[in-house]
């Protein structure tokens, strides 16, 4: 930070957090969290276990949400007074120890500002993730395993609860596909960019030559359906299949035909659920999947609709994002945005935020570009 003048940077921090308090509305926050907490001591509240659920995980994040806020206010405060004491000391630890702060701050500014740029329709949505392996043979299907891991990783870092709802297991190793859900406010817009084709580039560990192996795998990424939400399906437009739920190397997880695939048969959608031993537990499971991928198509073709009258181009966002290679070097590489990472072993560990948050700004210029 040498060069630059700190107490300028006190002042454009404190002029940005000014910004995201007024986004955010923490007046609105209060009254939504004294609302919540009302809602929550109701006993009769959890005659509803996923109205409770819902409820008690929104009072989380907005409490998380204005608890950060607060503090980063109170921070910017003490470090003010830290370069203050500095100057009075004329102290150079107490100066290096508000620079220190002073970077850690500034960071931590910026990683709540991105929160502030996701204001899409279903940005506060929970997250439905679907993956599914691509070209690359048993590879691919290993690759496919090593994203959903990474993901769920991610979400544990983060403290999001994350629900499997069904996961088809590959004949060698790997998944042909999976679909979980991130059950935390805003993870539809924290992950939407996350959609589309990841490239893996590395020595085959299933190759007895030990060639180099290019794996694909594809992401999509929905937001979770509200009671809000009109979805049409008509029953004669499905086509239900109920199956013995299975393990990795077929060994059975139950003993009863409980699995639920189902098939949309105008839009050839098919979903599964086997994370639960109720036939009828799966089918509503199955059925929400459905709805929130039904909604996601509607989306898009109404956005695509208005393309059309504005004379744009459409871009398909199921193109390769990022490049994940492993040999002949090591590098992880976002092909929108150019943020890399050296260290692919803690990119696959779950530590992709530097890549979430320029996604999100990347999105939003766009937006703004075309607005």
């Amino acid at each position: 930070m040498a060069g630059i003048d700190p107490v300028e940077q006190l002042k454009e921090l404190g002029s940005t957090l000014t910004g995201i308090e007024a986004v955010l509305d923490l007046d609105g926050m209060r009254a939504d969290i004294a609302k919540l907490r009302e809602e929550s001591a109701d006993p009769d509240l959890w005659n509803d276990q996923d109205r409770a659920q819902q409820v008690t995980r929104r009072l989380s994040h907005l409490e998380s949400e204005f608890t950060r806020v607060t503090s980063l206010r109170q921070r910017l405060e003490d470090v003010t007074t830290l370069y203050e004491l500095a100057e009075e000391m004329d102290d150079a630890d107490t100066r290096a120890e508000a620079d220190g702060e002073l970077a850690t701050l500034q960071r931590d500014i910026q990683q709540l500002e991105v929160r502030t740029l996701m204001s899409g329709e279903y940005d506060a949505r929970e997250a439905l993730v679907t993956i599914n392996a691509q070209a690359g043979g048993v590879d691919a299907a290993d690759w496919a395993q090593q994203l959903q891991r990474m993901y769920l990783r991610w979400a544990e870092r983060h403290g999001y609860p994350t629900e499997i709802y069904d996961t088809s297991y590959a004949e060698e190793a790997g998944i042909k596909s999976t679909t979980f859900a991130v059950k935390a406010p805003y993870a539809y817009g924290t992950l939407r960019g996350e959609h589309g084709t990841h490239r893996l580039v590395r020595i085959s560990p299933f190759d007895n030559q030990g060639r180099r192996q290019t794996s694909f795998a594809g992401l999509d990424v929905v937001p979770v359906v509200e009671q809000s939400d009109h979805v049409e399906i008509d029953e004669s437009d499905l086509r239900i299949d109920v199956y013995r739920s299975s393990g990795p190397g077929g060994q059975g997880v139950n003993t009863t035909d409980s699995a639920v695939r189902i098939t949309h048969l105008p839009t050839g959608i098919v979903v599964s659920c086997q994370n639960e031993r109720s036939q009828l537990q799966n089918r509503a499971s199955a059925m929400a999947v459905l709805q929130a991928k039904l909604l996601e198509r509607k989306r898009q073709e109404e956005a695509a609709k208005m393309a059309d009258l504005r004379g744009e181009g459409t871009t398909s966002w199921g193109t390769q994002i990022r490049n994940y290679v492993l040999h002949p070097y090591q590098i992880v590489k976002d092909l929108r945005t150019g943020v890399e990472a050296g260290n692919p072993a803690s990119v696959l560990d779950g530590e992709i935020d530097d890549f979430i948050e320029a996604e999100i700004r990347w999105m939003r210029q766009r937006e703004s570009e075309k607005a």
